[in-house]
């Protein structure tokens, strides 16, 4: 019969094409183009987030390796018993890498320069053998290339007057990948730091881009804002830059330095983490913060350091209210041209063109500076007023009513957090 022989066929045929699509499926390693080496340099958090930024990188997942005996899992390598044990897992990052993009020489320089390889079982303050620094490879070529890069840095850490490297090289054999929590962490944590545990010493310095010798004569008289800044990419230093320093105008000046150009400096605070914030006074450490510090954060503590215990630093921050006909309305009641800016952040606030004498004691606005203030419902003392705050710094100005000139508001606002600024002449 031709029907079954036809049947028949078509099996063969279909049988066929499932075989030919099934492997189609399969990876390629000819095509894929990818690679993959692991590596520990001590937290994996900081680790995982540097390498996720080199070009090239295709991804960079937490995990643990090196171990045995012992469960696979951050519980069980975090028990106080495994703390000096040899067989603990490391706490390390796989990274997926494509090589015609960048180098597997490329990548292990830059682990070396993340971390302080000559320091056993710790990075900082982490210590244990979990933080062990070791390269673990998947291939003849990864493994030699770890090694003539290992030898180089030697030569260059001894030159700077470090010890021996403790990193161990050796193939890989299994890679657990770390709870779900532990991936992506700096990125979903925004209120912390990048631990930075690196020596400064460089494979190589391009003479065009390297980084000039930072001068801190100018920090060792008065009073400066210091900001401990990541030579490799920090979320928290940009945040920290775009939520804080790029609205700051204050006259105590902000500086950003890293940790190796702090020559000449007394500080208390560790400058391993980034961003950290130190205020000095000629040269000394006040006060440090390691850290990411939001605008209010960041405020309350300046207005610490610049206001000290004042009626200033009460009205700013607990709502007080100045005295009528104080000694800074009287000052600032009959001004020059020019405006008036926050005490704290600099930023422009009133301008003297919208001054006017309300006879109340208090200095009086008919407009604040587009965009500087914002408003806020203030119920207290049994009243019902519009409470008016400084839109950078989020200090109390004073309130708003509706009984100014012509039919336009009164901005009734406290002469103590303010300063005033004379107008450039044309």
């Amino acid at each position: 019969m031709v029907f079954p022989r036809f049947f028949k066929s078509l099996v063969l045929c279909l049988l066929a094409l499932s075989v030919h699509s099934l492997a189609d499926t399969e990876p390629m390693p000819a095509t894929r183009h990818l690679d993959t080496i692991v590596v520990g340099a001590g937290c994996f958090w900081g680790v995982e987030k540097r390498f996720e930024a080199i070009p090239g990188v295709v991804d960079a997942v937490s995990g643990y390796a090196d171990g045995r005996g012992i469960e696979p899992n951050y519980e069980a390598i975090t028990q106080y018993k495994h703390k000096n044990n040899p067989n603990n897992f490391a706490e390390v990052v796989q990274i997926t890498y494509n090589p015609a993009v960048v180098s597997v020489n490329t990548l292990i320089k830059k682990y070396f320069e993340m971390h302080d390889p000559t320091q056993l079982n710790r990075q900082g303050n982490d210590v244990g053998t979990q933080y062990r620094s070791t390269i673990l490879t998947s291939n003849l070529t990864q493994a030699d290339a770890a090694q003539q890069v290992l030898t180089a840095y030697q030569a260059l850490l001894t030159k700077a007057g470090y010890g021996a490297i403790t990193t161990k090289i050796k193939p890989l054999e299994k890679f657990y990948p770390a709870e779900k929590y532990h991936q992506d962490y700096l990125a979903k944590n925004p209120n912390g730091y990048c631990p930075d545990h690196s020596t400064g010493v460089k494979f190589e310095q391009n003479t065009t881009e390297a980084k000039p010798v930072a001068d801190n004569t100018p920090l060792l008289k008065g009073k400066h804002i210091l900001v401990i800044d990541a030579e490799e990419f920090c979320p928290y230093c940009k945040k920290f830059k775009a939520d804080v320093a790029q609205g700051y105008q204050g006259d105590i000046p902000m500086h950003f330095r890293f940790a190796s150009q702090l020559d000449k400096l007394t500080l208390k605070t560790p400058t391993w983490a980034t961003p950290t914030i130190i205020l000095l006074e000629d040269g000394k450490e006040v006060f440090g913060r390691q850290g990411y510090m939001n605008a209010g954060q960041f405020y309350l503590l300046l207005g610490k350091f610049k206001l000290g215990e004042s009626e200033a630093y009460n009205v700013a921050f607990e709502e007080s209210t100045d005295a009528r006909f104080c000694k800074q309305y009287e000052i600032f009641k009959h001004t020059p041209d020019g405006v008036f800016v926050d005490k704290l952040s600099g930023a422009p606030l009133f301008d003297t063109r919208d001054r006017f004498d309300s006879g109340s004691g208090w200095l009086s606005f008919t407009k604040p500076v587009d965009g500087s203030v914002i408003e806020k419902p203030d119920n207290s003392y049994g009243m019902q007023r519009v409470e008016i705050r400084a839109k950078v710094s989020g200090i109390h100005l004073g309130h708003v009513f509706d009984d100014g000139p012509d039919g336009k508001p009164r901005y009734c606002i406290n002469a103590t957090v303010l300063d005033f600024v004379p107008r450039k002449q044309p």
